[in-house]
C-alpha cells in the first residue's frame, strides 16, 4: 500500500510539474504577442506595460513553485492587484464613480492584506522559519 502510494504521490507531482510548464510556456508566448502588438502599434502604453508585469509576476509565480515547492499566497495578491490597476487604468472612462472606488477599495484591500500577511510571517514565524 506504501508503494502505491509513493506512485501516486510521484504521479501528481509529474502532472502538477507538466501542468506548470504549460503555464510558463503559455505565458511566454503571450509576453511574445503582446510585444508583436506593441512593434506592430508602433506604440507601448501604460496598459501594455502592466499587462507584461502580470505575465512576468505569472513566470516568478511557477520558478518559486518549481524550485521551493511552496506558493507564497503574496505573489497571487500581487497579480490580483496589478490586474486590477490595469482594470481601472483601461476602463475608467466607462466606469461609473462607485465602480471605480469598488475597484480602488478592493485593490487597498488587497495591499493590506499582503501588509498583514507580512507582519504575521515576521511576528509569528513558522518554527521551521525561524531557525
Amino acid at each position: 500500500m506504501k508503494q502505491f502510494k509513493n506512485i501516486a504521490h510521484l504521479s501528481l507531482e509529474l502532472v502538477q510539474d507538466l501542468g506548470l510548464m504549460i503555464i510558463a510556456i503559455s505565458t511566454v508566448i503571450a509576453i511574445g504577442m503582446e510585444v508583436k502588438l506593441m512593434f506592430h502599434n508602433e506604440a507601448v502604453t501604460l496598459a501594455d506595460l502592466l499587462l507584461l508585469f502580470i505575465y512576468l509576476e505569472v513566470l516568478a509565480m511557477v520558478s518559486i513553485y518549481l524550485k521551493s515547492g511552496k506558493l507564497p499566497i503574496r505573489i497571487p495578491i500581487y497579480i490580483a492587484i496589478v490586474a486590477l490597476a490595469r482594470y481601472l487604468i483601461l476602463d475608467m472612462k466607462e466606469m461609473g464613480q462607485w465602480k471605480m472606488l469598488v475597484v480602488g477599495g478592493t485593490a487597498l484591500i488587497l495591499s493590506l492584506t499582503v501588509l498583514a500577511i507580512r507582519y504575521g510571517h515576521i511576528r509569528f514565524p513558522y518554527e521551521k522559519d525561524a531557525e
